[in-house]
């Protein structure tokens, strides 16, 4: 059921640069911010990118600037001051604030979670302990994942004891530690041990503890009735063109995936983390410590190899997804490289765009843009319908591929769009185009078993998600829905 760039709250970013950050000696710095300006103007003509950059080195900023509107209605421009929903990467500030109790001894990373939460079920958060959640190993069911959630739950506040009482409780999927599944749910439990160990709330805790001390004053917990100065609205690019993205009540997202910033203040986070008013040294070695799937606490942990000598670099981010809204943060600190990038248009290309300003920091050229297929088939599809679309795929796949960005994941979420609106048949004619095209992905057989599941069709759902799971038999939601179809 994986959503793409459609997704609302959206999962690490596992798939992070494939070169080292790594500044050309000599270059000049005018020159060097010219070439990031022109890379990232490409794709804002090609409308895959709407928001704010951010470009440091070991000797400070680099580059800055916003792109496109934060206010379409009022024609009001992002600059590098606007504030943003960080959507996921929340995680790596409430992965801070779990530390900095454990360097206090007022938690342990061994503690069950049944011990450090006394209304969390006793029967699995007895099983899970701290380290599990912060590392997505825990086994409870995300609740970003539970069908309909979203359009059946967004608009509703909820308390965090209902929240979780209610939706992070499930019965766990597999033996805490045994996998990496990415899960908000294990985030937002972590948000409450923060509350019930402090006797404070989130947001007070961290304000005190980061934000305060670090002069983040472009940051903090997004609340939607709260006026907020320079906070950017958030838009989704779909089949109806541009529109206000749907509205998320925020207590939602919690620790998951609840603040706001500014790319500015982005890279005081950065800087912080190379010293140790947060955290000791010692603590940061347990922060940044990778565990299953390069996951480490609130980031993905990887070592790179680069150029001809295929040099390793360790690599550090994560991203961040929420309604309207991505993000992505990419550290490299042999270098100390900072590379911070928000839109406000819904999904956009931003591990290609920092792929781009790594190449230009390091003297190659970088791959410019090419055109995505979703957008450009959105177009066929609501000017001559989705048989039009999906002939127009065939023949620029077959005479223009070079040009367009023809993977998976464009796919997959324009039948996701499609599946939202409500046009089932026509999602099913996008994701059975998918799997033609990529009949080797798990990814692209869950996606259509998901849509043929909403249109009430058992057994094709059952037939494709069976062989999503016979592809990858660590697809966990795709054998809970093939257990729920099958009855069982």
């Amino acid at each position: 059921m994986k959503r793409g760039h459609r997704v609302l709250i959206a999962g690490a970013v596992l798939t992070l640069l494939t070169a080292a950050l790594v500044g050309q000696p000599g270059t000049a710095p005018a020159t060097v911010s010219a070439k990031i300006d022109g890379l990232v103007e490409k794709f804002v003509e090609l409308g895959q990118f709407n928001g704010s950059v951010l470009v440091a080195r070991d000797d400070g900023i680099i580059f800055k600037k916003g792109y496109g509107m934060a206010n379409f209605e009022w024609n009001i421009p992002n600059a590098p001051d606007t504030r943003f929903r960080l959507g996921s990467i929340t995680k790596q500030f409430t992965s801070m604030l779990m530390m900095q109790l454990v360097e206090e001894r007022k938690i342990s990373l061994d503690d069950k979670l049944a011990d450090r939460l006394p209304y969390y079920r006793k029967e699995t958060g007895g099983k899970v302990t701290i380290h599990h959640l912060l590392n997505h190993t825990s086994g409870i069911p995300s609740y970003t994942s539970i069908p309909g959630f979203f359009r059946d739950h967004s608009r509703q506040a909820l308390q965090l004891r209902e929240l979780i009482n209610t939706y992070c409780s499930g019965d766990l999927e597999f033996e805490p530690g045994s996998k990496f599944v990415y899960n908000n749910s294990g985030y937002v439990i972590l948000g409450a041990v923060i509350e019930h160990v402090t006797g404070k709330t989130y947001e007070k805790v961290l304000q005190e503890r980061i934000l305060e001390p670090l002069g983040m004053k472009g940051t903090g917990y997004d609340h939607s009735e709260s006026v907020i100065a320079r906070r950017a609205a958030g838009y989704e690019d779909g089949l109806d063109g541009m529109r206000n993205a749907a509205f998320l009540d925020m207590s939602l997202p919690h620790a998951a995936g609840a603040l706001y910033s500014t790319v500015e203040d982005l890279y005081l986070w950065d800087r912080a983390l190379y010293g140790t008013k947060l955290l000791s040294e010692e603590g940061k070695k347990k922060l940044f410590a990778p565990g299953l799937s390069n996951y480490a606490y609130g980031w993905v942990v990887r070592k790179v190899a680069e150029g001809s000598e295929k040099k390793e670099r360790l690599v550090i981010g994560h991203g961040g997804g929420i309604n309207g809204f991505s993000t992505l943060i990419t550290r490299v600190p042999e270098e100390r490289t900072l590379i911070v990038l928000f839109n406000n248009t819904g999904g956009a290309p931003l591990n290609r765009i920092s792929q781009g300003i790594g190449d230009v920091l390091s003297g190659r050229e970088p791959q410019p843009p090419k055109r995505s297929i979703a957008r450009v088939l959105q177009v066929t599809i609501r000017e001559k319908g989705v048989n039009a679309a999906i002939a127009q795929y065939r023949d620029i796949k077959a005479k223009n591929a070079p040009d367009h960005e023809l993977g998976e994941g464009e796919l997959n979420g324009l039948g996701y769009s499609l599946l939202q609106n409500g046009r089932t048949d026509d999602a099913i004619a996008i994701f059975k185009l998918n799997v033609e095209s990529f009949p080797e992905s798990a990814n692209s057989y869950d996606s259509l078993g998901e849509a043929y599941a909403a249109k009430g069709e058992k057994e094709l759902a059952i037939k494709n998600y069976a062989r999503s799971i016979e592809l990858n038999p660590a697809n966990v939601n795709g054998i809970k829905k093939l257990q729920e179809l099958a009855g069982k």
